[in-house]
Protein backbone atom coordinates (compact mmCIF):
# COMPACT_ATOMS: atom_id res chain seq x y z
CA UNK A 1 0.00 0.00 0.00
CA UNK A 2 2.88 2.36 0.77
CA UNK A 3 4.26 1.53 -2.69
CA UNK A 4 0.92 2.43 -4.25
CA UNK A 5 0.86 5.88 -2.65
CA UNK A 6 4.51 6.53 -3.50
CA UNK A 7 3.85 5.63 -7.15
CA UNK A 8 0.77 7.85 -7.21
CA UNK A 9 2.75 10.79 -5.87
CA UNK A 10 5.47 10.31 -8.48
CA UNK A 11 2.88 10.24 -11.28
CA UNK A 12 1.21 13.34 -9.87
CA UNK A 13 4.53 15.20 -9.92
CA UNK A 14 5.10 14.24 -13.54
CA UNK A 15 1.61 15.38 -14.56
CA UNK A 16 2.00 18.65 -12.68
CA UNK A 17 5.18 19.39 -14.60
CA UNK A 18 3.52 18.48 -17.89
CA UNK A 19 0.50 20.68 -17.19
CA UNK A 20 2.69 23.57 -16.11
CA UNK A 21 4.76 23.27 -19.27
CA UNK A 22 1.67 23.20 -21.43
CA UNK A 23 0.28 26.29 -19.75
CA UNK A 24 3.56 28.14 -20.23
CA UNK A 25 3.75 27.17 -23.88
CA UNK A 26 0.20 28.43 -24.48
CA UNK A 27 1.08 31.98 -23.42
CA UNK A 28 3.94 34.26 -24.36
CA UNK A 29 3.98 35.68 -27.85
CA UNK A 30 1.32 33.37 -29.29
CA UNK A 31 -1.99 34.94 -30.33
CA UNK A 32 -4.74 32.58 -29.28
CA UNK A 33 -7.82 32.56 -31.49
CA UNK A 34 -11.04 30.99 -30.26
CA UNK A 35 -14.11 29.74 -32.08
CA UNK A 36 -17.54 28.34 -31.27
CA UNK A 37 -18.84 24.91 -32.14
CA UNK A 38 -20.42 25.45 -35.56
CA UNK A 39 -19.01 25.34 -39.07
CA UNK A 40 -18.73 29.05 -39.81
CA UNK A 41 -17.01 29.83 -36.53
CA UNK A 42 -14.48 27.05 -37.11
CA UNK A 43 -13.72 28.46 -40.57
CA UNK A 44 -13.42 32.07 -39.41
CA UNK A 45 -11.18 30.94 -36.57
CA UNK A 46 -8.88 29.30 -39.12
CA UNK A 47 -8.92 32.41 -41.33
CA UNK A 48 -7.85 34.56 -38.38
CA UNK A 49 -5.21 32.08 -37.22
CA UNK A 50 -3.64 31.59 -40.63
CA UNK A 51 -3.66 35.33 -41.28
CA UNK A 52 -2.03 36.12 -37.94
CA UNK A 53 0.54 33.35 -38.44
CA UNK A 54 2.02 35.24 -41.39
CA UNK A 55 3.33 37.83 -38.92
CA UNK A 56 3.99 35.78 -35.77
CA UNK A 57 2.85 32.83 -33.70
CA UNK A 58 -0.86 32.01 -33.58
CA UNK A 59 -2.93 29.03 -32.49
CA UNK A 60 -6.59 28.11 -32.89
CA UNK A 61 -8.48 26.95 -29.79
CA UNK A 62 -11.41 25.58 -31.75
CA UNK A 63 -14.91 24.48 -30.89
CA UNK A 64 -15.16 26.03 -27.42
CA UNK A 65 -18.89 25.48 -27.05
CA UNK A 66 -21.50 28.22 -26.91
CA UNK A 67 -21.28 31.98 -26.33
CA UNK A 68 -21.08 31.67 -22.53
CA UNK A 69 -18.05 29.36 -22.63
CA UNK A 70 -16.07 31.18 -25.31
CA UNK A 71 -16.79 34.56 -23.68
CA UNK A 72 -15.62 33.23 -20.30
CA UNK A 73 -12.43 32.01 -22.00
CA UNK A 74 -11.87 35.45 -23.52
CA UNK A 75 -12.41 37.27 -20.24
CA UNK A 76 -10.15 34.81 -18.42
CA UNK A 77 -7.34 35.47 -20.91
CA UNK A 78 -7.29 31.90 -22.23
CA UNK A 79 -7.93 33.28 -25.72
CA UNK A 80 -7.24 36.74 -27.14
CA UNK A 81 -9.83 37.10 -29.91
CA UNK A 82 -12.68 35.22 -31.53
CA UNK A 83 -15.23 35.87 -34.32
CA UNK A 84 -18.57 37.07 -33.00
CA UNK A 85 -21.72 38.74 -34.36
CA UNK A 86 -23.01 42.21 -33.64
CA UNK A 87 -26.48 41.14 -32.55
CA UNK A 88 -25.03 38.54 -30.19
CA UNK A 89 -22.73 41.11 -28.58
CA UNK A 90 -25.50 43.67 -28.15
CA UNK A 91 -28.34 41.45 -26.96
CA UNK A 92 -26.71 38.34 -25.49
CA UNK A 93 -23.46 39.68 -24.01
CA UNK A 94 -24.31 43.29 -23.18
CA UNK A 95 -28.01 42.52 -22.54
CA UNK A 96 -29.14 45.66 -24.39
CA UNK A 97 -32.84 45.85 -25.13
CA UNK A 98 -32.22 47.35 -28.57
CA UNK A 99 -29.26 47.73 -30.96
CA UNK A 100 -26.96 50.73 -30.54
CA UNK A 101 -24.00 52.21 -32.37
CA UNK A 102 -20.52 50.69 -32.51
CA UNK A 103 -19.25 53.49 -30.28
CA UNK A 104 -21.85 52.65 -27.63
CA UNK A 105 -20.94 48.98 -27.90
CA UNK A 106 -17.23 49.71 -27.44
CA UNK A 107 -17.95 51.94 -24.43
CA UNK A 108 -20.01 49.18 -22.80
CA UNK A 109 -17.36 46.51 -23.46
CA UNK A 110 -14.42 48.58 -22.21
CA UNK A 111 -15.08 48.01 -18.47
CA UNK A 112 -14.99 44.28 -19.24
CA UNK A 113 -11.53 44.67 -20.78
CA UNK A 114 -12.93 43.83 -24.21
CA UNK A 115 -13.26 45.57 -27.54
CA UNK A 116 -14.89 45.03 -30.91
CA UNK A 117 -13.30 45.74 -34.28
CA UNK A 118 -12.65 44.51 -37.85
CA UNK A 119 -16.14 44.02 -39.35
CA UNK A 120 -15.54 41.16 -41.76
CA UNK A 121 -18.10 42.28 -44.34
CA UNK A 122 -21.16 40.02 -44.11
CA UNK A 123 -24.35 39.73 -42.07
CA UNK A 124 -25.25 36.27 -40.77
CA UNK A 125 -28.62 36.76 -39.16
CA UNK A 126 -30.86 34.23 -37.47
CA UNK A 127 -33.94 32.99 -39.31
CA UNK A 128 -36.48 30.17 -39.15
CA UNK A 129 -36.87 27.77 -42.07
CA UNK A 130 -39.14 24.90 -43.07
CA UNK A 131 -39.48 22.38 -45.89
CA UNK A 132 -40.66 23.85 -49.17
CA UNK A 133 -43.53 21.32 -49.32
CA UNK A 134 -44.83 22.28 -45.88
CA UNK A 135 -47.89 24.40 -45.10
CA UNK A 136 -48.30 27.58 -47.08
CA UNK A 137 -46.44 30.00 -44.85
CA UNK A 138 -44.29 32.97 -45.83
CA UNK A 139 -43.62 34.91 -42.62
CA UNK A 140 -43.13 34.44 -38.92
CA UNK A 141 -46.53 36.02 -38.30
CA UNK A 142 -48.09 33.09 -40.17
CA UNK A 143 -46.43 30.75 -37.68
CA UNK A 144 -48.69 31.96 -34.87
CA UNK A 145 -51.67 30.52 -36.75
CA UNK A 146 -50.13 27.03 -36.90
CA UNK A 147 -49.85 25.90 -33.24
CA UNK A 148 -49.52 22.23 -34.20
CA UNK A 149 -46.13 22.62 -35.88
CA UNK A 150 -43.16 20.94 -34.17
CA UNK A 151 -40.23 23.34 -33.74
CA UNK A 152 -36.68 21.95 -33.45
CA UNK A 153 -34.43 24.77 -32.23
CA UNK A 154 -30.79 24.78 -31.20
CA UNK A 155 -30.22 24.77 -27.46
CA UNK A 156 -28.41 28.10 -27.53
CA UNK A 157 -31.19 29.75 -29.55
CA UNK A 158 -33.78 28.52 -27.04
CA UNK A 159 -31.94 30.18 -24.19
CA UNK A 160 -30.58 33.34 -25.83
CA UNK A 161 -31.98 36.76 -25.04
CA UNK A 162 -32.09 37.44 -28.79
CA UNK A 163 -33.48 34.00 -29.57
CA UNK A 164 -36.64 32.08 -28.77
CA UNK A 165 -37.90 33.93 -25.65
CA UNK A 166 -38.04 37.32 -27.38
CA UNK A 167 -39.23 35.83 -30.66
CA UNK A 168 -42.13 34.04 -28.96
CA UNK A 169 -43.16 37.24 -27.21
CA UNK A 170 -42.86 39.44 -30.33
CA UNK A 171 -44.97 37.15 -32.52
CA UNK A 172 -47.22 35.60 -29.83
CA UNK A 173 -46.12 32.05 -30.64
CA UNK A 174 -47.85 29.22 -28.71
CA UNK A 175 -45.31 26.50 -29.56
CA UNK A 176 -43.05 24.56 -27.19
CA UNK A 177 -39.79 23.93 -29.07
CA UNK A 178 -37.70 20.79 -28.99
CA UNK A 179 -33.96 21.23 -28.39
CA UNK A 180 -31.71 20.03 -31.24
CA UNK A 181 -28.01 20.36 -31.96
CA UNK A 182 -27.57 22.71 -34.92
CA UNK A 183 -25.46 20.12 -36.74
CA UNK A 184 -28.32 17.59 -36.99
CA UNK A 185 -31.24 20.00 -37.35
CA UNK A 186 -31.32 19.96 -41.16
CA UNK A 187 -31.46 16.17 -41.27
CA UNK A 188 -34.18 16.13 -38.61
CA UNK A 189 -36.18 18.56 -40.75
CA UNK A 190 -35.64 16.51 -43.92
CA UNK A 191 -36.73 13.32 -42.11
CA UNK A 192 -39.91 15.12 -40.92
CA UNK A 193 -39.03 14.71 -37.25
CA UNK A 194 -39.58 18.47 -36.88
CA UNK A 195 -41.36 21.06 -39.03
CA UNK A 196 -39.29 24.19 -38.42
CA UNK A 197 -35.68 24.90 -37.38
CA UNK A 198 -33.54 27.93 -36.64
CA UNK A 199 -30.82 28.64 -39.19
CA UNK A 200 -28.02 31.04 -39.92
CA UNK A 201 -28.57 32.98 -43.16
CA UNK A 202 -25.13 31.91 -44.46
CA UNK A 203 -25.76 28.18 -43.95
CA UNK A 204 -24.89 26.24 -47.10
CA UNK A 205 -27.57 23.63 -46.44
CA UNK A 206 -30.42 26.09 -46.98
CA UNK A 207 -29.98 25.73 -50.73
CA UNK A 208 -29.05 22.04 -50.56
CA UNK A 209 -32.34 21.13 -48.85
CA UNK A 210 -34.39 23.72 -50.76
CA UNK A 211 -35.80 25.25 -47.60
CA UNK A 212 -38.30 28.08 -47.30
CA UNK A 213 -36.94 30.84 -45.04
CA UNK A 214 -39.75 32.66 -43.22
CA UNK A 215 -39.71 36.42 -43.47
CA UNK A 216 -39.09 38.33 -40.24
CA UNK A 217 -42.00 40.67 -41.01
CA UNK A 218 -41.98 42.39 -37.59
CA UNK A 219 -38.23 43.00 -37.71
CA UNK A 220 -37.33 41.03 -34.58
CA UNK A 221 -33.81 39.90 -35.49
CA UNK A 222 -31.12 42.61 -35.47
CA UNK A 223 -28.15 42.65 -37.82
CA UNK A 224 -25.55 40.00 -37.08
CA UNK A 225 -22.56 41.53 -38.80
CA UNK A 226 -19.52 39.33 -38.28
CA UNK A 227 -16.70 41.09 -36.41
CA UNK A 228 -13.99 40.38 -33.87
CA UNK A 229 -14.45 40.45 -30.11
CA UNK A 230 -11.03 40.77 -28.49
CA UNK A 231 -9.13 41.60 -25.34
CA UNK A 232 -8.15 45.27 -25.30
CA UNK A 233 -4.50 44.44 -24.70
CA UNK A 234 -4.25 42.15 -27.74
CA UNK A 235 -3.23 44.82 -30.33
CA UNK A 236 -0.38 45.98 -28.07
CA UNK A 237 0.78 42.45 -27.18
CA UNK A 238 0.64 41.18 -30.76
CA UNK A 239 1.18 44.20 -33.03
CA UNK A 240 2.28 42.21 -36.07
CA UNK A 241 -0.45 39.59 -35.89
CA UNK A 242 -3.10 42.22 -35.19
CA UNK A 243 -2.02 44.39 -38.12
CA UNK A 244 -2.41 41.37 -40.41
CA UNK A 245 -5.86 40.53 -39.02
CA UNK A 246 -7.01 44.16 -39.39
CA UNK A 247 -6.54 43.83 -43.16
CA UNK A 248 -9.44 41.35 -43.24
CA UNK A 249 -11.92 44.18 -42.62
CA UNK A 250 -14.76 44.10 -45.16
CA UNK A 251 -13.17 41.35 -47.24
CA UNK A 252 -15.63 38.45 -46.74
CA UNK A 253 -18.96 38.71 -48.54
CA UNK A 254 -22.05 36.68 -47.62
CA UNK A 255 -21.71 34.72 -50.88
CA UNK A 256 -18.09 33.86 -50.08
CA UNK A 257 -19.03 32.75 -46.58
CA UNK A 258 -21.83 30.54 -47.91
CA UNK A 259 -19.37 29.03 -50.38
CA UNK A 260 -16.82 28.34 -47.63
CA UNK A 261 -19.48 26.70 -45.46
CA UNK A 262 -20.50 24.57 -48.45
CA UNK A 263 -16.93 23.42 -49.06
CA UNK A 264 -16.81 22.04 -45.52
CA UNK A 265 -20.34 20.68 -45.14
CA UNK A 266 -21.08 19.50 -48.69
CA UNK A 267 -17.66 18.85 -50.24
CA UNK A 268 -16.00 17.39 -47.15
CA UNK A 269 -12.99 19.73 -47.02
CA UNK A 270 -11.25 20.56 -43.75
CA UNK A 271 -11.65 23.90 -41.98
CA UNK A 272 -7.95 24.67 -42.43
CA UNK A 273 -8.02 23.87 -46.14
CA UNK A 274 -11.09 26.02 -46.80
CA UNK A 275 -9.54 28.95 -44.94
CA UNK A 276 -6.31 28.56 -46.88
CA UNK A 277 -8.22 28.32 -50.16
CA UNK A 278 -9.92 31.64 -49.45
CA UNK A 279 -6.71 33.36 -48.33
CA UNK A 280 -4.69 31.92 -51.22
CA UNK A 281 -7.14 31.42 -54.11
CA UNK A 282 -4.58 29.57 -56.22
CA UNK A 283 -4.84 26.62 -53.82
CA UNK A 284 -8.62 26.36 -54.14
CA UNK A 285 -8.65 23.78 -56.93
CA UNK A 286 -7.16 20.99 -54.83
CA UNK A 287 -8.08 21.52 -51.18
CA UNK A 288 -7.76 18.30 -49.16
CA UNK A 289 -10.96 16.52 -48.17
CA UNK A 290 -11.71 14.95 -44.79
CA UNK A 291 -11.78 11.44 -46.29
CA UNK A 292 -13.54 8.33 -44.99
CA UNK A 293 -13.68 6.70 -41.57
CA UNK A 294 -10.28 5.02 -41.67
CA UNK A 295 -8.46 8.10 -42.94
CA UNK A 296 -10.13 10.24 -40.27
CA UNK A 297 -9.39 7.76 -37.51
CA UNK A 298 -5.73 7.24 -38.39
CA UNK A 299 -4.83 10.78 -39.43
CA UNK A 300 -1.72 12.64 -38.28
CA UNK A 301 -3.48 13.88 -35.15
CA UNK A 302 -4.29 10.44 -33.70
CA UNK A 303 -1.21 10.22 -31.47
CA UNK A 304 -1.67 13.77 -30.16
CA UNK A 305 -5.34 13.18 -29.32
CA UNK A 306 -4.52 9.82 -27.70
CA UNK A 307 -1.79 11.38 -25.57
CA UNK A 308 -4.11 14.19 -24.47
CA UNK A 309 -6.92 11.77 -23.63
CA UNK A 310 -4.71 9.35 -21.68
CA UNK A 311 -3.10 12.23 -19.78
CA UNK A 312 -6.49 13.57 -18.69
CA UNK A 313 -7.70 10.15 -17.55
CA UNK A 314 -4.53 9.16 -15.69
CA UNK A 315 -4.09 12.50 -13.96
CA UNK A 316 -7.72 12.76 -12.88
CA UNK A 317 -7.88 9.19 -11.55
CA UNK A 318 -4.61 9.57 -9.62
CA UNK A 319 -5.85 12.81 -8.07
CA UNK A 320 -9.16 11.14 -7.25
CA UNK A 321 -7.28 8.29 -5.55
CA UNK A 322 -5.16 10.68 -3.49
CA UNK A 323 -8.30 12.42 -2.25
CA UNK A 324 -10.92 9.67 -2.46
CA UNK A 325 -9.12 6.90 -0.57
CA UNK A 326 -8.52 9.07 2.54
CA UNK A 327 -12.14 10.27 2.35
CA UNK A 328 -13.28 6.65 2.13
CA UNK A 329 -11.19 5.83 5.22
CA UNK A 330 -12.82 8.71 7.07
CA UNK A 331 -16.27 7.55 5.98
CA UNK A 332 -15.56 3.99 7.13
CA UNK A 333 -14.27 4.83 10.62
CA UNK A 334 -16.30 7.96 11.41
CA UNK A 335 -19.96 6.89 11.26
CA UNK A 336 -21.18 10.41 11.95
CA UNK A 337 -19.37 11.70 8.87
CA UNK A 338 -20.12 8.73 6.61
CA UNK A 339 -23.37 9.92 5.10
CA UNK A 340 -22.05 13.47 4.73
CA UNK A 341 -18.93 12.32 2.83
CA UNK A 342 -20.83 9.91 0.56
CA UNK A 343 -23.62 12.41 -0.08
CA UNK A 344 -21.12 15.14 -0.98
CA UNK A 345 -19.28 12.87 -3.42
CA UNK A 346 -22.59 11.78 -4.94
CA UNK A 347 -23.85 15.35 -5.24
CA UNK A 348 -20.72 16.45 -7.09
CA UNK A 349 -21.23 13.68 -9.63
CA UNK A 350 -24.78 14.84 -10.40
CA UNK A 351 -23.66 18.26 -11.67
CA UNK A 352 -24.05 18.30 -15.49
CA UNK A 353 -20.63 18.16 -17.15
CA UNK A 354 -21.01 21.19 -19.42
CA UNK A 355 -22.46 23.25 -16.57
CA UNK A 356 -19.49 22.30 -14.38
CA UNK A 357 -17.04 23.29 -17.13
CA UNK A 358 -18.81 26.63 -17.62
CA UNK A 359 -18.51 27.29 -13.88
CA UNK A 360 -14.85 26.26 -13.70
CA UNK A 361 -13.65 28.57 -16.49
CA UNK A 362 -14.28 31.85 -14.62
CA UNK A 363 -13.34 30.27 -11.28
CA UNK A 364 -9.95 29.04 -12.52
CA UNK A 365 -9.41 31.84 -15.03
CA UNK A 366 -8.49 29.49 -17.89
CA UNK A 367 -9.68 26.92 -20.37
CA UNK A 368 -8.01 23.72 -21.51
CA UNK A 369 -6.45 20.93 -19.48
CA UNK A 370 -6.75 22.26 -15.94
CA UNK A 371 -10.55 22.84 -15.75
CA UNK A 372 -11.12 19.60 -17.66
CA UNK A 373 -8.89 17.79 -15.16
CA UNK A 374 -10.81 19.27 -12.21
CA UNK A 375 -14.14 18.18 -13.73
CA UNK A 376 -12.92 14.63 -14.35
CA UNK A 377 -11.48 14.47 -10.84
CA UNK A 378 -14.90 15.42 -9.42
CA UNK A 379 -16.66 12.69 -11.42
CA UNK A 380 -14.09 10.03 -10.45
CA UNK A 381 -14.42 10.62 -6.70
CA UNK A 382 -17.66 8.78 -5.90
CA UNK A 383 -16.75 5.19 -6.89
CA UNK A 384 -13.36 5.46 -5.18
CA UNK A 385 -14.75 6.93 -1.95
CA UNK A 386 -17.67 4.49 -1.85
CA UNK A 387 -15.61 1.37 -2.60
CA UNK A 388 -12.91 2.33 -0.11
CA UNK A 389 -15.54 2.74 2.59
CA UNK A 390 -17.31 -0.50 1.61
CA UNK A 391 -14.07 -2.47 1.46
CA UNK A 392 -12.92 -1.36 4.89
CA UNK A 393 -16.32 -2.00 6.46
CA UNK A 394 -16.17 -5.54 5.02
CA UNK A 395 -13.00 -6.48 6.92
CA UNK A 396 -13.97 -9.05 9.61
CA UNK A 397 -13.87 -7.65 13.11
CA UNK A 398 -12.07 -10.79 14.27
CA UNK A 399 -9.02 -9.92 12.22
CA UNK A 400 -8.87 -6.47 13.78
CA UNK A 401 -9.10 -8.03 17.23
CA UNK A 402 -6.32 -10.48 16.37
CA UNK A 403 -4.11 -7.64 15.15
CA UNK A 404 -4.71 -5.73 18.38
CA UNK A 405 -3.82 -8.84 20.37
CA UNK A 406 -0.49 -8.96 18.55
CA UNK A 407 0.21 -5.44 19.77
CA UNK A 408 -0.34 -3.53 16.52
CA UNK A 409 -1.42 0.10 16.86
CA UNK A 410 -4.40 1.65 15.05
CA UNK A 411 -2.26 3.05 12.22
CA UNK A 412 -0.43 -0.23 11.72
CA UNK A 413 -3.70 -2.17 11.64
CA UNK A 414 -5.05 0.16 8.95
CA UNK A 415 -1.95 -0.03 6.75
CA UNK A 416 -0.92 -3.64 7.23
CA UNK A 417 -4.26 -5.38 7.75
CA UNK A 418 -7.37 -3.46 6.73
CA UNK A 419 -6.23 -1.73 3.53
CA UNK A 420 -4.59 -4.88 2.06
CA UNK A 421 -7.77 -6.87 2.75
CA UNK A 422 -9.94 -4.12 1.28
CA UNK A 423 -7.65 -3.66 -1.73
CA UNK A 424 -9.70 -5.77 -4.22
CA UNK A 425 -12.81 -3.70 -3.51
CA UNK A 426 -10.84 -0.44 -3.66
CA UNK A 427 -9.31 -1.46 -7.00
CA UNK A 428 -12.78 -2.22 -8.33
CA UNK A 429 -13.79 1.36 -7.50
CA UNK A 430 -10.66 2.76 -9.14
CA UNK A 431 -11.39 0.63 -12.23
CA UNK A 432 -14.92 1.99 -12.40
CA UNK A 433 -13.63 5.55 -12.06
CA UNK A 434 -11.00 5.04 -14.77
CA UNK A 435 -13.42 3.50 -17.29
CA UNK A 436 -15.97 6.25 -16.62
CA UNK A 437 -13.27 8.90 -17.01
CA UNK A 438 -12.32 7.61 -20.47
CA UNK A 439 -15.84 8.36 -21.67
CA UNK A 440 -16.31 11.55 -19.68
CA UNK A 441 -12.98 12.94 -20.93
CA UNK A 442 -14.56 13.52 -24.35
CA UNK A 443 -16.20 16.65 -22.91
CA UNK A 444 -12.71 18.17 -22.54
CA UNK A 445 -12.83 19.19 -26.20
CA UNK A 446 -15.60 21.69 -25.43
CA UNK A 447 -13.06 23.83 -23.57
CA UNK A 448 -10.02 23.25 -25.76
CA UNK A 449 -8.38 20.41 -23.81
CA UNK A 450 -8.23 18.08 -26.81
CA UNK A 451 -8.62 14.34 -26.66
CA UNK A 452 -10.90 12.14 -28.76
CA UNK A 453 -13.79 14.48 -27.99
CA UNK A 454 -12.30 16.97 -30.45
CA UNK A 455 -13.33 14.71 -33.31
CA UNK A 456 -16.73 14.14 -31.75
CA UNK A 457 -17.45 17.89 -31.46
CA UNK A 458 -16.43 18.45 -35.09
CA UNK A 459 -18.59 15.51 -36.16
CA UNK A 460 -21.56 16.99 -34.30
CA UNK A 461 -21.01 20.42 -35.86
CA UNK A 462 -20.90 18.94 -39.36
CA UNK A 463 -23.30 16.02 -38.81
CA UNK A 464 -20.39 13.89 -40.04
CA UNK A 465 -20.94 10.32 -38.80
CA UNK A 466 -17.47 9.19 -39.87
CA UNK A 467 -15.86 11.95 -37.83
CA UNK A 468 -18.06 11.07 -34.85
CA UNK A 469 -16.99 7.44 -35.09
CA UNK A 470 -13.35 8.45 -35.53
CA UNK A 471 -13.56 9.93 -32.03
CA UNK A 472 -15.98 7.47 -30.43
CA UNK A 473 -14.26 4.23 -31.53
CA UNK A 474 -10.79 5.08 -30.10
CA UNK A 475 -12.47 6.24 -26.86
CA UNK A 476 -14.39 2.96 -26.62
CA UNK A 477 -11.24 0.93 -27.34
CA UNK A 478 -9.33 2.87 -24.70
CA UNK A 479 -12.11 2.14 -22.18
CA UNK A 480 -11.92 -1.58 -22.99
CA UNK A 481 -8.13 -1.52 -22.71
CA UNK A 482 -8.37 0.25 -19.36
CA UNK A 483 -10.82 -2.31 -18.03
CA UNK A 484 -8.64 -5.17 -19.31
CA UNK A 485 -5.52 -3.79 -17.61
CA UNK A 486 -7.31 -3.44 -14.28
CA UNK A 487 -8.72 -6.96 -14.51
CA UNK A 488 -5.26 -8.31 -15.26
CA UNK A 489 -3.94 -6.43 -12.23
CA UNK A 490 -6.70 -7.84 -10.05
CA UNK A 491 -5.90 -11.41 -11.15
CA UNK A 492 -2.20 -10.81 -10.44
CA UNK A 493 -2.97 -9.56 -6.94
CA UNK A 494 -5.30 -12.51 -6.31
CA UNK A 495 -2.55 -15.00 -7.30
CA UNK A 496 -0.03 -13.33 -5.00
CA UNK A 497 -2.45 -13.51 -2.10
Amino acid sequence: MRTFFATALRWLSVFTLLLGGAATAAGGDTLRVGSKRFTESYILGEVLTQTAATQGKAEHRQGLGNTAIVLAALQAGSIDVYPEYRGTIELEILKNSSPGSLEQMRAALKPMGLGVAVPLGFNNTYALAMRADSKDMASLSDLARQPGLQLGLSHEFIGRADGWPGLRQRYGLPHTPRGLDHGIAYEALAQRQVDLIDIYSTDAKIRQYGLRVLKDDLGYFPRYDAMLLYRLDAPQRFPGQWAAIAKLEGRITAEQMIAMNAQVELEGKTFAAVAKNWLVPASAAHGPARGGLMSKMFDAGLWTLTRQHVLLVLASVILACLVGIPLGIVAAFAPRLRQTVLALAGMLQTVPSLALLAILIPLLGMIGTVPALVALFVYALLPIVRNTCTGLLGVPQGLRTAAQALGLGRRAILIDVELPLALPVILAGIKTAAVMSVGTATIAAFIGAGGFGERITIGLALNDNDMLLAGAIPAALLALLTQGLFEAGERLIARRN
